[in-house]
């Protein structure tokens, strides 16, 4: 055996000492998967191309000029989340996404290729592929947003680790939804549900109340066991003040000493003191003590039983529970059925529109302005639940559709322009039902469709100038679109125009600054607020400059958007 030399065997020392501290700084818990044996092509591209939107102004839906501007994205969601992180960073208040299952069923692509069952790595992959979307999406919720992720038995134990891993300051709760009662059969169990995991802020209230129109009536009196009576409780004992059939009162906690001989006690003034003795005339409690029983009491109503007054408490505010089982939920029936009788083209396994309405009805509490995104929006049901919404409270919430444009049926369609569009543009305008034949009124709304182009360079962190003249020229609708104002007024060499009626968004599009001067004193008569986005190799060339027109704030292009893109890349 050839001895070895000191240099080799300080050189295997060395390789050793780096492999000790590459298994010490592993992770002790948590998922551990070869998310390199095989990266995302469509990730790496993304250092060699620059994501920008483009819109197809045929596909464009307008409705009245205060309705809510939606936008629907056709391209593949890591681009889409890319230039998101750009116009929406911090400002969505909802995230809902339906991603592919994981079944082995051919129903996702990983590097252009489908994904079976027959692959060793399809839970490596799909776990790559879900954080890369995750880690994007999670910059442009708001503080108090709230993530909702729907998942079947497949990918929910690893789903539940990877969200734990990725939002370890947040509260993750699973939630369950029977939306197939009949059952998938399987070799043991027939599986009649799928979760939802809801990752909100902590602490805090996030998930908010929900109404039931059909709330039962029960007893204010409490009943039963030792539990039940007056001494288990002397703040519980009190009159409560009933006159012409309605709740005008409560009376103080009685003393120790007061024993009514009735439960009802009628006063000269025809008002009733009611207390809570049941028939036997024992002394119970009401199940509110009087220092917290004012909160209730519209939920509080006096009924005529046999002569008498009893009390009833209707509640109406209930608490979401975690398993959610209406028949609403079905879908097959409010998904499938429902989507077939508003388009005719073929989309595989649709959510119910009344699970979605709900998930986000529960987060969503009063903000009847949120921004609700959805980046696997498929059939695009997450709008749809959106619109209702708005119907019910008359809000103006927006949605953001993201969907590639893939056919998965061999049908010749494809998913965002021939199934996702025609359905939203059915549910804003009106249709008739292709089933039942009924006349379905329109929901309202604007939408504007968008698709992902890119700006290619040799080096995403060293771009040419070349480069950033071309992106600057190409980036005029993404600006339009983080600063909401979507209606191009003028467009020449020299720059971009756009407005919403009450804000101006402007571009410069050159480094000759020459013509600078007249685009300044055009939109200072437009006596409107203007963000202008000057062309500049550097940041904030010309932060102090036309501080004398007060409407107009000028900000740099395309610097802070190349920086947002490194940043991405490096996610």
């Amino acid at each position: 055996m050839e001895k070895k030399t000191e240099k080799e065997l300080l050189q295997e020392v060395e390789n050793l000492r780096a492999q000790v501290e590459k298994l010490k700084a592993r992770k002790k818990y948590g998922l551990v998967w070869d998310a390199e044996k095989e990266p995302e092509k469509v990730v790496l591209d993304c250092r060699k191309k620059l994501p920008i939107l483009v819109e197809d102004k045929k596909k464009e839906i307008k409705g009245k000029g205060d309705e809510p501007v939606n936008l629907l994205i056709e391209g593949d969601n890591y681009h889409s989340l890319s230039v998101l992180n750009y116009t929406h960073k911090g400002k969505v208040d909802v995230i809902y996404i339906d991603p592919p299952y994981n079944t082995g069923a051919r129903d996702w692509k990983y590097n252009n290729d489908y994904v079976d069952i027959n692959d060793n790595w399809r839970h490596s992959k799909w776990l790559s592929f879900m954080e890369k979307r995750l880690k994007l999406a999670r910059n442009l919720l708001k503080k108090d947003g709230v993530l909702i992720c729907t998942i079947d038995k497949n990918e929910v134990s690893t789903l539940g680790v990877l969200l734990q891993e990725l939002f370890p300051e947040r509260e993750i709760v699973c939630v369950t939804i029977v939306h197939n009662p009949g059952g998938i059969q399987g070799l043991n169990f027939s599986h009649v549900n799928e979760y939802a995991y809801f990752i909100h802020p902590r602490p805090g209230t996030f998930i908010s109340k929900v109404k039931k129109e059909d709330a039962p009536q029960r007893a204010f009196r409490d009943w039963g066991k030792e539990s039940s009576k007056r001494t288990s409780a002397k703040t519980c004992f009190y009159p409560i003040y009933v006159k012409s059939g309605e709740i005008i009162g409560f009376g103080d906690t009685c003393q120790e000493n007061f024993h009514p001989k009735n439960s009802n006690i009628k006063r000269e003034d025809e008002m009733i003191e009611v207390y809570p003795l049941d028939k036997n005339g024992v002394e119970r409690k009401w199940r509110f003590s009087r220092g917290s029983v004012e909160s209730i009491k519209d939920e509080l109503l006096p009924k005529e039983i046999g002569g008498e007054i009893s009390i009833f408490r209707e509640k109406q505010d209930y608490r979401w529970k975690t398993v959610w089982t209406e028949n609403e939920y079905n879908a097959n029936v409010y998904g499938t059925k429902l989507l077939n009788n508003i388009i005719s083209g073929n989309f595989p396994y649709p959510k119910s529109l009344y699970a979605v309405r709900d998930c986000i009805k529960a987060v969503i509490h009063n903000k009847n302005k949120a921004i609700i995104l959805d980046f696997f929006a498929g059939s695009g049901t997450t709008g749809h639940a959106t619109m209702e919404l708005n119907k019910s409270d008359k809000g103006k919430r927006r949605f953001i559709l993201c969907t590639n444009n893939e056919n998965n049926n061999g049908d010749g369609g494809g998913i965002a322009e021939d199934i996702c569009y025609p359905r939203i543009k059915k549910i804003i305008k009106g249709y008739c039902g292709i089933s039942d034949k009924r006349e379905y009124k329109g929901l309202g709304g604007n939408l504007r469709y968008y698709k992902t182009d890119f700006v290619e360079t040799e080096n995403l962190d060293n771009a040419t100038d070349q480069d950033k003249i071309e992106l600057t020229y190409k980036a005029g609708e993404m600006i339009a679109i983080k600063e909401e104002t979507f209606e191009e007024v003028e467009k020449d060499d020299w720059w971009q125009i756009f407005s919403n009626g009450k804000e101006v968004t402007a571009i410069y599009f050159k480094e000759d600054k020459s013509k600078l001067q007249k685009l300044v004193e055009k939109l200072d008569k437009m006596d409107k607020k203007v963000n202008l986005y000057i062309f500049s190799w550097g940041k904030n060339e010309y932060a102090n400059e036309f501080t004398e027109y007060k409407k107009i704030k000028v900000k740099d292009i395309p610097e802070p958007l190349i920086e947002v893109y490194k940043e991405v890349a490096n996610i």
